[in-house]
């Protein structure tokens, strides 16, 4: 009997979305995320804890790159449950050095709220960011958003935003999207571990998996996937690009060699990356 797909129960599953079990220097890899990231907090000019919403978790962390500075939003991950825009400041440095401003979006935490709700909140900061472009004295014709794991799901979110019809926006406020090891189909993270924080039922999956969500037109979006990934991650994103592009969207395929769910991410910190390469090349329209 199959509980999801090929797999017959919970613990083949879990194996597949387990990220740091299937790193076994994930928790090494994290702290370090951590200390670069005071590090950084303490050394370059940012703004921190900019209100975007209402509630205390709603607010980004902003660090400048010039007057008419092209603004990228990096949505971290952390399964909707973990982590805050503050771990990964360690981003910064190399994207503001390549004359592109930075926003860190903080946003609650599940069981807290509902994966929904943070969708809510990650379109808000975006909204947030285009009407408050004269105050960061960033170009508001050149904002793209970034995210890794959990954050590459709001990333695919994000693209699919009725701007004009929710927000009284432009269609197009943002220029490009890049989506690292995100998760575009939510049904079967009901079957693991991480449903009593995530509580997925049936209408949810339904509203906030990107794959059922593919917009009619959209920015450039690169999927990016680590090479050493597990099989699902990997199939999660080759099927969302393969839907993205059906649908006669622009998008991008990188998958760096024997990378696994965190070193990936690690590759905005190389300037001579070519996941950092894509990024600038978004950011700057090229």
């Amino acid at each position: 009997m199959r509980l999801y797909g090929p797999f017959t129960n919970q613990e083949e599953l879990d194996r597949e979305y387990d990220a740091v079990a299937a790193c076994p220097d994930a928790p090494a890899r994290i702290a370090g995320w951590q200390v670069r990231s005071a590090r950084v907090l303490d050394r370059i000019e940012v703004r921190r804890g900019l209100r975007y919403g209402p509630t205390r978790a709603e607010h980004l962390d902003f660090f400048p790159a010039g007057d008419g500075a092209p603004l990228h939003i990096f949505v971290h991950g952390g399964y909707w449950r973990r982590f805050a825009a503050a771990d990964f400041a360690f981003l910064a440095p190399a994207v503001t050095e390549a004359g592109i401003a930075l926003a860190n979006v903080n946003y609650a935490l599940c069981p807290e709220v509902t994966i929904g709700e943070i969708v809510r909140q990650v379109r808000a900061a975006v909204a947030w960011c285009h009407r408050h472009a004269g105050e960061l004295a960033i170009d508001r014709e050149r904002i793209t958003v970034s995210g890794h794991s959990a954050g590459g799901h709001l990333v695919a979110m994000a693209l699919a935003t009725d701007w004009p019809g929710v927000y009284d926006l432009p269609a197009d406020i943002l220029r490009g999207g890049l989506a690292i090891s995100g998760l575009f189909d939510l049904a079967p993270l009901r079957y693991t571990y991480l449903q009593p924080a995530l509580q997925l039922d049936g209408d949810e999956i339904e509203r906030a998996s990107p794959i059922r969500h593919i917009p009619r037109s959209a920015p450039p979006l690169t999927v990016a996937v680590g090479g050493a990934e597990t099989a699902e991650f990997r199939r999660q994103s080759r099927e969302f690009l393969a839907a993205w592009r059906a649908a006669g969207l622009e998008g991008h395929w990188l998958e760096p060699p024997g990378l696994d769910h965190f070193a990936v991410l690690e590759e905005l910190e190389r300037p001579d990356s070519e996941l950092f390469g894509a990024l600038v090349g978004l950011a700057r329209g090229e």
